[in-house]
């Protein structure tokens, strides 16, 4: 996993806006009204919010919350201490990161390449991800109906600040899809819905269950 550099907080600019509708902060929150389109946002302090039918290049936060409203799209999303959440039908052409924070992809949502954080709940309903799910002590719920290429990867804590020691519990959800290895390189819990279809597991046991939830 690509780690977020925390040098992003120090390479931030004062508060300004670019003639090509960049936006960058240090404190505050940074909101793209309804069917607007921005360059690229970044700020330290505060969240980032697209609402719905807005567009962005790129949203980068150190301190707070991503939010794509209905049909929003964006190129990238990144954040190291907050949560990521796309609405309806958001699409994010590029990956989802974040370090220590929830990522939640609702009905239709479509990421194109990774989404992956280090501590936090990755859930998706009816949502699809193009470039596999990773996490290490997040728990991960490929809720019903949705896709995942690229497989999963639960990678082994580095011993490093943001490991919490924890198992993580992994759900795949009835009719689901994951392509690709689900490979786990510490202990999880691996709950798989009798009428997902999943690629081949390493490093876990497959518990399988029957209904709506395990």
């Amino acid at each position: 996993m690509r780690h977020l550099l925390i040098a992003l907080a120090l390479a931030m600019p004062l508060a300004a806006v670019a003639s090509d509708n960049d936006i960058d902060k240090v404190n505050g929150d940074i909101q793209i009204d309804a069917g607007q389109s921005a360059g690229e946002l970044s700020t330290v302090n505060g969240d980032i919010t697209l609402a719905d039918g807005a567009s962005a290049r790129k949203a980068d936060t150190v301190n707070g919350e991503i939010t794509l409203g209905e049909r929003a799209t964006v190129g990238s999303v990144n954040t190291v201490n907050g949560g990521v959440e796309l609405r309806s039908g958001a699409k994010v052409s590029g990956e989802i990161e974040a370090v220590n924070g929830h990522i939640e992809l609702a009905r239709g949502a479509d990421v194109s390449g990774q989404v992956s954080n280090v501590n936090g709940r990755i859930e998706l309903d009816a949502a699809h991800v193009g470039g596999g799910v990773e996490t290490v002590d997040g728990d991960i719920d490929i809720g019903a109906n949705s896709r995942v290429e690229g497989g999963i990867l639960v990678d082994k804590p580095n011993g490093g600040w943001f490991h919490n020691n924890r198992t993580p519990h992994v759900v795949i959800g009835p009719h689901a899809v994951v392509q690709g290895t689900l490979e786990f390189r510490h202990e999880v819990v691996l709950q798989v819905s009798d009428s997902a279809q999943i690629g081949p597991v390493k490093g876990a046991t497959p518990v399988k269950f029957s209904g709506n939830q395990p």
